[in-house]
């Protein structure tokens, strides 16, 4: 197995893991934000949802753990995707100086 492959078991293996960790802190994150600023919700009455985007309800030792973790992950995800990205563009020449389209001839009109 050629590191390609591996880069996509283990992206595929975390990213199975770490959706629903992300789709939470991502609705949450955006919620706070949005009920604080276009709906005029106060600090207190969106507290809420920062204690599910924080996950505060894990208490102080796991809070860190799920944070540490969650951010770990998210950089895996974005590092080997990123170099699956360019492995791909890579592969495909489509930034390459050597291959360049050959001009059409065109037909002449008798």
């Amino acid at each position: 197995m050629n590191w390609r492959q591996r880069f996509r078991t283990w992206h595929r293996r975390l990213a199975a893991i770490m959706i629903l960790p992300l789709i939470v802190t991502a609705i949450t994150g955006i919620s706070y934000r949005l009920s604080k600023d276009w709906f005029g919700f106060s600090r207190d009455e969106a507290h809420f949802l920062m204690v599910i985007h924080e996950a505060e309800y894990l208490g102080d030792e796991l809070k860190g753990i799920y944070v540490l973790l969650n951010g770990l992950g998210v950089l895996f995800l974005l590092s080997t995707g990123a170099t699956m990205l360019f492995s791909s563009i890579k592969k495909s020449g489509l930034f390459s100086a050597g291959k360049q389209q050959q001009p059409q001839k065109e037909e002449s009109k008798s």
